[in-house]
């Protein structure tokens, strides 16, 4: 016999001594890694999209414990120890933890979007066969969905006009599922009456024990309301935390949060299933910034409030949208119930269609101060024509029953406000001087400037 099998034939294990140097090399920075981070990750660099259990009982001990949850609903199965990435992270556990707090929920499940999560929650609650109800200024991507899935399942969806409660009645019915709002509309800020919303719906639940009442908080955030939404009887909140809980253009993500904890665990159910769970590198880089977040939002809030009245102001501007106005359509709503009024402002240029809305734009970034990008809340202010941005594929008809025709939209950043008012200034002045032309030369001039190359977007 020789030495390494009378070696296996002893009760203990075979040593690492006993392993050749690549196995060696690599196990022993898998253990200088685990001391390193605390954690028992499975690579020499550190976090891993799974654990080293130490065997089968702590995996049979979660399974009992995520079985537990699910059948008696008293806790969602987002919080359980990490096991596989496709479920969540340790980091995720933290930052479900915070969001729990900041939501006033009994539950919280991340997303890797804003986006996946109204589908996620979309995808439990609307049943073959039933009817959804959203208020037409919701984002255009959720009814894009929300009329795809009803087409799928034979079911239905209405829009709303108006955010009061008063235009619900006359949609809900029988098998109507859900009803989705927003605190604040994207970008003509409407502003939701949480309280009389949420009492119409209670009163609808009576005849309707299914009804459903979903709001999207991304703009107002957990901060912006006087009270939080799932205290005021709201029965799930969605959000993209990419915007102000992050507030730093770094990590997209978002959440569902609700005390509804059996539709909860339902939702991570279909999460394990589909994908879309928030990865643990995400969620410490949001976790490394999120006690700033509150600040940075309020201190944007603040601004937008400068530069919406510095734009009301101005005779070239015809109407500007931005819930701190006086002149808002929902101003009493907002005093009431809303803490800080957003980031988001939106203008229409006097007597400019579209094309103009967008040259303005144009020449607006030519100060390289605000930069042409898409989202808000970010370090940066961001300005875009909303045509281009959102409703590019919407008819003409639909963009003007919408009213955001010739619209431009601020996302407000950390800037001085008073170097904002002034780019603002001086792009209302000169815009109709400024060619197409000369913005094209401007353009090429700035990347060069920055060491890149021209951007050609183009089927190769």
């Amino acid at each position: 016999m020789d030495r390494q099998t009378a070696e296996l034939d002893t009760a203990a294990p075979p040593t690492r001594n006993m392993m050749s140097e690549q196995t060696r090399r690599l196990h022993d920075g898998v253990d200088a890694a685990i001391r390193r981070h605390a954690q028992p990750y499975l690579s020499p660099g550190g976090e891993t999209i799974q654990l080293d259990l130490f065997g089968s009982e702590p995996m049979v001990a979660w399974q009992e414990e995520k079985s537990r949850r699910s059948f008696i609903g008293d806790a969602c199965w987002s919080e359980l120890p990490q096991i596989y990435g496709r479920y969540g992270s340790e980091h995720g556990r933290r930052l479900v933890a915070r969001v729990r707090a900041l939501e006033s929920a009994a539950a919280v499940v991340l997303t890797d979007s804003g986006m996946s999560a109204c589908a996620l929650l979309i995808d439990v609650l609307f049943t073959p066969g039933s009817r959804a109800v959203l208020s037409r200024g919701t984002y255009n991507k959720t009814k894009a969905y929300v009329r795809r899935l009803a087409s799928l399942v034979r079911g239905e969806v209405l829009f709303i006009d108006e955010t009061a409660p008063d235009p619900i009645d006359g949609h809900v019915n029988g098998a109507t599922r859900l009803i989705l709002l927003e605190t604040f509309s994207n970008p003509l800020t409407r502003a939701l009456d949480i309280g009389a919303v949420v009492e119409r719906v209670t009163a609808l639940k009576k005849d309707n024990p299914g009804l459903r009442l979903i709001v999207d908080n991304t703009i107002a955030t957990p901060w912006g309301t006087h009270r939080r939404l799932l205290d005021a009887g709201v029965d799930f909140v969605v959000a993209s935390g990419t915007k102000a809980l992050d507030g730093r253009d770094r990590n997209m993500w978002g959440y569902v949060a609700s005390n509804d904890v059996r539709a909860m665990n339902e939702l991570m159910d279909l999460q394990a299933m589909r994908g879309g769970a928030l990865d643990g590198r995400r969620a410490e880089s949001i976790l490394s910034g999120l006690s700033e977040s509150r600040a940075r939002f309020a201190r944007r809030c603040k601004t937008a409030t400068r530069v919406a009245e510095f734009l009301a102001s101005c005779p070239e501007i015809s109407a500007v949208f931005h819930p701190s106005l006086k002149g808002h359509p929902d101003a009493a709503i907002i005093a009431r119930q809303y803490a800080l009024t957003g980031s988001l402002v939106s203008f229409r240029l006097r007597g400019a269609d579209d094309a103009a809305a967008r040259h303005f734009c144009d020449v607006l970034v030519m100060t390289a101060i605000p930069r042409y990008a898409l989202s808000f809340d970010g370090l940066v202010t961001k300005v875009n024509h909303h045509r281009s941005v959102s409703e590019f594929h919407t008819s003409d008809a639909e963009v003007r029953a919408l009213g955001v025709e010739g619209l431009v939209r601020l996302g407000i950043g950390l800037e001085d406000p008073e170097d904002l008012v002034t780019c603002l200034g001086w792009a209302l002045r000169q815009f109709e001087r400024i060619s197409p032309e000369d913005v094209a030369a401007w353009r090429r001039e700035r990347r060069r400037s920055l060491g890149l190359d021209e951007e050609r977007i183009d089927a190769g």
